[in-house]
């Protein structure tokens, strides 16, 4: 008998229609292109923005669980999983989770790696984001990226994986990108650290810009809304011209093309989980 072969792209996910088809949307269209014989299946793993859809758009998502007993009611033998996550965190350890029970249901079950995983990814991922700014790009000598600091926001959280975000504005700088911050919502390096750090440098331009797979509640309100507390005004407020890009990093090629990668390089869970 034939597989059965499925593809699952698993995204935290967005309630803002245009930057979901513009980020998760293209991810998926890449990956499934590179696997024809793979049947397309999306999943969430945040339970508010799954209960949002529904009650707003009446949009059902599957979470993980759903997918995959979908998956097995419809007979798939083979399942490709691949997470749009940017670190290893909560939202990655939660999927893992809800993963494990399924193990033994298929015939192969494979696990790609978030986005901020090997040392190599981010390197890549650093050039990845300077690919969409070159007029921002110092290591080409450029005089608008000697008087701008851009300035990504990421999300950040409690998890000790957190420590992803300054390791990332480090490699940034360590490729000659000094003029590039990176900084978290939720997490550290904080926006008050960020702004520190930016007047050291002593630009005269700031580009907001978010480190996140979409561009959506975090970076419409949180980081380029007209409140008090958002990071443009906060910058706005310390003397800076400031600039937002509202587009997630699940736009830019290099991303995807990332995605792809962990998902060509996946190998299948054992019986158990480590």
């Amino acid at each position: 008998m034939s597989k059965k072969e499925a593809l699952l792209v698993v995204s935290f996910g967005t309630s803002h229609q245009e930057t979901r088809e513009k980020t998760i949307g293209q991810i998926e269209r890449v990956i499934s292109k590179a696997y024809p014989n793979r049947e397309l299946r999306r999943a969430f793993t945040s339970s508010i923005i799954m209960r949002v859809l529904k009650k707003r758009d009446q949009l059902h998502v599957d979470n993980v669980t759903e997918a995959l007993e979908r998956l097995a009611a419809d007979g798939f033998t083979d399942v490709l999983i691949q997470p749009t996550h940017i670190i290893n965190g909560d939202e990655y350890e939660k999927m893992m989770g809800q993963i494990e029970p399924f193990i033994e249901q298929f015939e192969t079950i494979a696990v790609g790696r978030a986005l901020l995983t090997s040392s190599e990814d981010y390197d890549l991922v650093c050039r990845a984001i300077m690919a969409e700014v070159p007029e921002l790009d110092g290591t080409s000598g450029g005089q608008q990226a000697e008087n701008t600091a851009l300035v990504l926001m990421g999300h950040g959280t409690g998890h000790f994986c957190d420590a992803a975000y300054a390791a990332l504005d480090y490699r940034f700088k360590s490729l000659g990108y000094g003029n590039v911050f990176v900084g978290t919502v939720e997490g550290y390096p904080d926006v008050e650290r960020v702004l520190e750090l930016v007047r050291l440098y002593g630009p005269q331009q700031v580009v907001l810009m978010p480190f996140m797979v979409v561009a959506g509640d975090h970076a419409v309100n949180d980081m380029a809304g007209e409140e008090e507390d958002s990071w443009k005004i906060i910058f706005q407020q310390a003397g800076y011209d400031v600039s937002c890009i509202l587009r997630g990093i699940g736009e830019f090629p290099g991303i995807q093309q990332l995605y792809l990668d962990h998902a060509s390089t996946c190998e299948p869970l054992g019986q158990e989980m480590e």
